[in-house]
Parts: structure tokens; C-alpha cells; sequence
């Protein structure tokens, strides 16, 4: 079997690991920014009614046109402008990259950041490039990136907007820049959006280069993987042709269909998320050996005493608390943790731990 699988499998993905969710039963869940908040009783037993209508022995509408009209009048999209649905983000960004995924093309992308980014030029065969951030703050080092642009000649740029993992959102005058200097497409991820007050979504059509992605996971239907790509209709077209038929299943348009006609419920729990994350900020800054970066997303990057984040990563979940351990996984990201901004209860657990462990 072994001489079967060096004959078969490309060597790049022979040496990758795969994907791992680890196992939170029992813990306070804060590693996947997920919203910690799950609808009112009235709205759920309102949301099965509606599942009841559903006929799961024919296959979804296979454009989602009835998710699109919604999603352009929830999310104001522009009218002129294209819009795909992915099954999450994870597949949109894979549509894109094998779209222009020719013999020696590069993506270009900011390190430390989206991990899927390098995983999917990986798998469709590109060359990745990540430009480092400014170490100190986590900005964008823009003569750096507007060089590497014009070195390596890039097919496609991803700049996450905020950025994950560490929760900064760049200048937008310096995303503009960048933007104009693209030597191909350039993507905006504003899968935070929810949690900041900034967006190139109203300037699409301004570039013809610009598309802007983003997800309803961190709204609080990440249990849907349902994200979506808005760009001029020239471009999405190409785009179309690699998703694959019915990608939306049946379920989840009908779902997104209701809890977007809902969005009051879903705004209202988003601003308790950037309430408590205030709050969070605020206590994590009084811990001596921690310091936090200043987010715009629901979660929050903390670094800790030097050598130290193995152990406190472990000290917490004995405690009962999950966070992401992402302790020299990218770079500048030496001694760094992320914890998901929680409820408050969950959040005043998570402190307490902290502290203790310290």
C-alpha cells in the first residue's frame, strides 16, 4: 500500500497533515470563533415549521435564487454586482484558486494569517507567497507588500478584512493601494464583518479586480457552512463553472432563508459579542505577562510569558476551557493564544482559569 500511495499522491500532500478539530466535549468552547448564543424557544420551534415544508427527495434549487434575493437585500449588495454561494468560505476560496491556477501562478497573502489560504494553493497546485506583518502591532507593511506584488506578479491576493488570527483590521486607505497595485484579482475576506464597522462592499464595482468574500458562519450559523462571493458578474461567471451542482443543499437555503429574515436576532446577539469583548480586552490587559491585540473580530489574540503557552494552554482546558493553542504555528505568533469571545459567564470562567494559571 505504501509504494501505492508515493506512486499515486503528490509528494505536498504526502507530507501534509490533515485538518484538526479537537475534541471539546464537556468544555467551554472558545477555539473556533463561533457565536456562543443559540436562538429564542419561540424562533426555534418557528424555524422547524418551516423545515417541515422541505421535500428531501428532490435536490436544492442548484443557484440558491431565493438565498441570493435575500442575501442582497440583508447584506445590501450591490445590485449590479455578481454573487456565488459557497459551502463556507473553504470552498469559494477553492473555486477561485483553481480558476486561475496555471503552470507557476503564485497567491499572495499576509503572514500571520488565514491558514486555508496556503492550504488551498497547496491543494491546486500554486505557489504560495505570504508577506510577513509589522511584528509590533500586526499591520500591514505596505512598501514590503506592494513589492512582493510587483515581484512575484500574483494571479490572486487574499487580505482577510479584519484579519485572522490576529483580529486587526488594516488602514483602507492602504487597502486601496493594494487594491490599484494587484497585479490580478485581489479578495477581500470580511468574514468579521458583523464585528466591525468597516467594509469594501458598498466600492465593489469601483475595481474591476475587487471581489469581497464572506461567511454567516461567525453571525451565529456557523453549523451551516454558507459563505458567499460578490464581485462583478464577468469574473463570478468564470467562477461559477467550478462549483459544483446543488453545493447548497436544500437545508441550509431554507435555514439561511429564515434566519435572515430574523437578522434583528442575530444584530442583537452580535452587539452583546463586541460588548463583552470590550469587557474582555479590558480584563485581559490588568493580567501581569499578558498582552492582548486590539480586535475587530469576535475573539481576541493574547500573548503570554515567554514559554508559557504550552502550559497554560493545558492548565486551561484542565479547568474546563477550550481556546486555540497557536503557539509557533505561523510566524510572529511565538507564545500567542486565541480565545473566542464567549458569553459572560463563559468569558468570567475563562478569566478566572487564566489568572489561577498564571
Amino acid at each position: 500500500m505504501s509504494k501505492l500511495i508515493e506512486h499515486l499522491i503528490r509528494p505536498e500532500i504526502q507530507s501534509l497533515g490533515a485538518y484538526q478539530v479537537p475534541d471539546a466535549a464537556g468544555l467551554i468552547k472558545l477555539d473556533a470563533m463561533e457565536n456562543p448564543y443559540t436562538w429564542p424557544e419561540g424562533l426555534r420551534r418557528e424555524w422547524l415549521e418551516a423545515l417541515q415544508a422541505v421535500h428531501l427527495n428532490r435536490y436544492p434549487d442548484p443557484r440558491g435564487d431565493e438565498l441570493r434575493a435575500t442575501l442582497r437585500a440583508s447584506m445590501g449588495i450591490p445590485d449590479a454586482m455578481g454573487l456565488l454561494l459557497g459551502n463556507g468560505s473553504d470552498e469559494l476560496i477553492q473555486m477561485l484558486a483553481l480558476a486561475v491556477a496555471r503552470p507557476g501562478c503564485r497567491m499572495l497573502s499576509l503572514d500571520p494569517g488565514f491558514v486555508m489560504y496556503r492550504m488551498i494553493a497547496l491543494f491546486a497546485g500554486m505557489e504560495y507567497v505570504g508577506v510577513p506583518l509589522r511584528a509590533e502591532d500586526f499591520s500591514l507593511d505596505l512598501p514590503a507588500l506592494l513589492a512582493a506584488m510587483a515581484r512575484e506578479q500574483p494571479a490572486i491576493v487574499f487580505i482577510a478584512y479584519p484579519n485572522n488570527p490576529t483580529g486587526n483590521l488594516f488602514d483602507a486607505d492602504a487597502v486601496v493601494r493594494i487594491i490599484e497595485a494587484a497585479p490580478g484579482l485581489i479578495v477581500l475576506d470580511e468574514a468579521y464583518a458583523p464585528f466591525t464597522d468597516r467594509s469594501f462592499l458598498p466600492r465593489l464595482g469601483d475595481w474591476p479586480n475587487l471581489l469581497v468574500m464572506r461567511t454567516l458562519s461567525k453571525m451565529g450559523l456557523a453549523g451551516l457552512r454558507l459563505g458567499y462571493l460578490a464581485g462583478p458578474t464577468e469574473v463570478l461567471t468564470e467562477i461559477d463553472k467550478l462549483r459544483l451542482p446543488y453545493n447548497i443543499d436544500v437545508l441550509t437555503q431554507v435555514s439561511a432563508i429564515f434566519a435572515l429574515r430574523h437578522r434583528e436576532v442575530l444584530d442583537e446577539q452580535t452587539q452583546r459579542i463586541r460588548a463583552e469583548r470590550s469587557r474582555l480586552f479590558t480584563e485581559l490587559s490588568g493580567l501581569d505577562g499578558v498582552r492582548p491585540y486590539p480586535s475587530e473580530t469576535n475573539f481576541i489574540l493574547l500573548q503570554v510569558p515567554a514559554g508559557r503557552a504550552d502550559e497554560l494552554f493545558e492548565s486551561l482546558k484542565r479547568s474546563g476551557v477550550l481556546v486555540k493553542n497557536l503557539d509557533g504555528t505561523q510566524l510572529l505568533l511565538e507564545g500567542c493564544l486565541r480565545v473566542t469571545v464567549g458569553r459572560p459567564e463563559e468569558n468570567d470562567t475563562f478569566l478566572a482559569a487564566l489568572e489561577s494559571a498564571l
